[in-house]
């Protein structure tokens, strides 16, 4: 059976691990290229986008794969999109793992927006001094508030259209809550803006915030594509995988560890 992870999680490099374990089983693991030094999951990896969903069908069909799963960021809206209608267009079993969302407990003060938009609208009513979490590219929707104060946490260094106050922290997680709860303090930081990824990489912000009693701003998922069967945890998709494998598992070459093929463009 040969599989293709659309992915860049934790949960699909922890997939991708756990299916080069299992005979005749190929997998091929897809990343956007949009990070510079990115964790590389178990097994072939490739790199860059597929031109839309007619490109990613024809891609499915060149190189035999049997069944999709869409692993990627909870809100990469396009991605999913793209990958459900290459699979109804050839036919293939697809899959999104998707872990949970938060849930808000006890003490927790969170403003729900349907955007990184009504994120921007709201956050002069909720003080000054923002720590942002939202990933560099949402830095520019955020570029109009003179009136706020940034400090935007991000992998790799933000483009040139960003708010005029920031400092910018690199760095990738997971987190830790001691670490945050110092972060928060030394940076004087009144309302936190994320993204409800979900997960426990980056959930220290949360308790961070919560204890120190931070408002969070939390941007809505976007809705899955209709039609896709999703999972929630890794232990899911393997079962779901097993049972549209059949008898024998399929067939193809156990996986490597971790070379990649580049493909220019952007999914």
């Amino acid at each position: 059976m040969k599989v293709l992870i659309l992915g860049g999680t934790d949960e699909a490099r922890r997939l991708a691990a756990a299916l080069a374990d299992r005979p005749r089983t190929h997998v091929v693991s897809s990343l956007a290229g949009r990070v510079r030094d990115p964790k590389l999951p178990v097994g072939e990896v490739r790199e860059g986008g597929f031109g839309g969903p007619g490109g990613l069908a024809a891609w499915l069909v060149e190189h035999g794969v049997q069944v999709v799963v869409d692993a990627t960021h909870p809100f990469a809206a396009r991605m999913s999109a793209s990958a459900a209608e290459a699979a109804a267009r050839t036919g293939l079993p697809s899959l999104i793992l998707r872990r949970p969302g938060w849930r808000a407990a006890p003490g927790d003060d969170w403003r729900w927006v349907p955007s990184l938009e009504a994120a921007a609208e709201l956050l002069p009513s909720l003080g000054e001094r923002v720590f942002l979490t939202t990933g560099r590219r949402s830095l520019p929707v955020f570029a109009g508030l003179d009136g706020q104060w940034f400090l935007a946490r991000s992998v790799d260094r933000p483009g040139p259209v960003v708010p005029r106050r920031l400092e910018v922290l690199l760095s990738r997680g997971p987190f830790t809550v001691d670490g945050e709860l110092a972060l928060m303090r030394e940076h004087r930081v009144e309302v936190l803006v994320t993204k409800d990824s979900g997960g426990e990489m980056t959930t220290a912000k949360l308790f961070a915030a919560r204890e120190l009693g931070v408002p969070v701003v939390i941007v809505r998922r976007p809705p899955l594509p209709e039609g896709v069967v999703s999972v929630g945890t890794v232990e899911a998709a393997l079962a779901w995988l097993e049972s549209v494998s059949g008898p024998g598992g399929g067939a193809g070459a156990g996986a490597g560890s971790g070379r990649r093929a580049r493909h220019a463009g952007e999914r």
